[in-house]
C-alpha cells in the first residue's frame, strides 16, 4: 500500500522544501517595481461594446447557470419541471442583481471621468 503512495511523498517533499531565498527576495524585489509603475498608469476605460458584452456576459451566465442547476436538480429528484422552473427563475433574478450592480460600477467610473475633466 506505501508504494502505490510513493509518487505522492516524493512531490510533497520537493513541495516542502525551502527554495533560495535570494531568488524569492529578488522576485519580490521585481513584484514591487512592477506594481508602483503601474500603480501611476490609468488604464483607458472600457468601450461602450466592451461595456455591452459585460452585462450581457452577466445576465445570459446567470440563465444558463440556473437553468444547468435546475436540470441538474430535476434530473436528481425527478421532480420536472419544478426544479427548472425554480432555479432559472433564481438564475435571472441573479442575472440581473449582477447586471445592476455591473451597470452602477460603470456609472460610478463614468461620473469620476466626467469630474475629472
Amino acid at each position: 500500500m506505501k508504494a502505490g503512495f510513493s509518487w505522492f511523498f516524493r512531490l510533497w517533499e520537493t513541495v516542502l522544501t525551502a527554495p533560495d531565498p535570494q531568488r524569492l527576495t529578488d522576485l519580490g524585489k521585481r513584484l514591487d517595481e512592477l506594481q508602483t509603475k503601474q500603480a501611476g498608469a490609468r488604464r483607458a476605460p472600457p468601450s461602450q461594446s466592451g461595456n455591452a458584452t459585460r452585462v450581457a456576459a452577466e445576465l445570459v451566465g446567470g440563465l444558463f447557470v440556473g437553468g444547468g442547476i435546475g436540470w441538474g436538480t430535476d434530473r436528481i429528484f425527478h421532480t420536472a419541471p419544478w426544479g427548472m422552473v425554480v432555479f432559472f427563475i433564481l438564475g435571472a433574478a441573479a442575472g440581473i442583481r449582477g447586471v445592476m450592480r455591473t451597470a452602477q460600477k460603470i456609472n460610478a467610473a463614468t461620473v469620476q471621468d466626467i469630474e475629472e475633466k
